[in-house]
């Protein structure tokens, strides 16, 4: 049974008096009332984590991980709380200066603050971030439209080839090395587009579990599809190089995770306003394919016009 399987047939129907969970098939609890938004996230080192030895930088990777969930909403991440399962050597002296100074550093960075929280002695090593922020609204799953446009924001596949390189699995010189690794653990999250999402987008998802697998459940309860172009899909050019160098297909680098991108549809006129937002903003905002109706089959198109097929799907929870 997967992920939402378990939700569905055994939790759903405990939330249907509490319509700001939006029938646990979001992102996030919103009380749009107190304008209140809640997100919760669960790390375990060897699943989430490769291991400790950079307790500096984990802790970095799964912050911008938990508030990521609340700015592809268009929601100001204000608040977190954080609880830690470890043992003597996980969380010794000196890894948690090191967890305590990353901590501050990702505070002054994205303007949030630590509210509490809870320890527990554990071989197993993981963390549980709540995070809490403040929207007058925001963007919801199952949202999309018939021929509504799909974008997605920065770049896809960096985070992936950092676990590569960290799992030993391909080699690569130094410069290239720190910076796949840096984008593993801390990714380049779109605070910028908080304020300006609601002003075109009809549905969106932060691209945590893999663009394919992400897109899947940003659209599960509509009667939808999506066809997507590869040569759209953004790689950086560091990918890009580091493809061409190896002889590898980028078709198998787009959708393992990890990239905490904004996934987003909106209707074909606001492509202008698109457009001038990610010019002021800064932020790179990509078309890659579009909405159709669910008769047709789901497809990626490489650049001969041909369907191809995707291997890996993304990451999916499965009990």
């Amino acid at each position: 049974m997967h992920e939402f399987e378990l939700i569905k047939n055994y939790f759903q129907k405990l939330s249907k008096k509490s319509p700001s969970a939006l029938n646990l098939n979001d992102d996030v609890f919103f009380d749009k009332k107190n304008k209140l938004a809640v997100s919760v996230d669960t790390y375990i080192e060897g699943n989430h984590f490769i291991d400790f030895k950079r307790p500096e930088l984990v802790i970095k990777k799964i912050i911008r991980s938990s508030i990521s969930d609340l700015i592809c909403k268009g929601i100001k991440p204000k608040y977190y709380f954080i609880s830690g399962s470890g043992n003597k050597k996980s969380f010794s002296k000196l890894n948690l200066s090191k967890i305590s100074k990353s901590l501050n550093q990702e505070q002054n960075k994205y303007k949030i603050f630590l509210s509490g929280g809870d320890t527990v002695f554990s071989n197993k090593l993981s963390f549980t971030i709540t995070s809490i922020g403040f929207a007058d609204d925001i963007v919801y799953r199952n949202k999309a439209k018939i021929n509504d446009d799909i974008y997605v924001s920065g770049n896809l596949g960096d985070s992936y080839l950092g676990l590569l390189v960290l799992k030993n699995k391909i080699k690569l010189n130094s410069r290239l090395k720190k910076y796949f690794t840096n984008q593993y653990f801390m990714p380049n999250i779109q605070l910028k587009l908080i304020d300006q999402i609601n002003k075109f987008a009809n549905t969106s998802i932060d691209v945590s579990d893999g663009l394919i697998a992400d897109l899947d459940k940003m659209i599960n309860n509509q009667k939808l599809s999506y066809k997507l172009f590869l040569q759209n899909i953004p790689i950086s050019n560091n990918l890009k190089k580091t493809l061409d160098l190896k002889k590898l297909s980028k078709i198998n680098y787009i959708s393992n995770g990890d990239d905490y991108q904004v996934l987003f549809t909106a209707s074909k006129n606001k492509m202008r306003i698109i457009k001038k937002i990610a010019s002021n903003c800064r932020v790179k905002l990509t078309k890659i394919g579009s909405i159709q109706s669910y008769v047709e089959k789901s497809s990626i198109i490489d650049g001969k016009n041909r369907k191809i097929t995707l291997k890996n799907k993304g990451y999916f929870h499965k009990f």
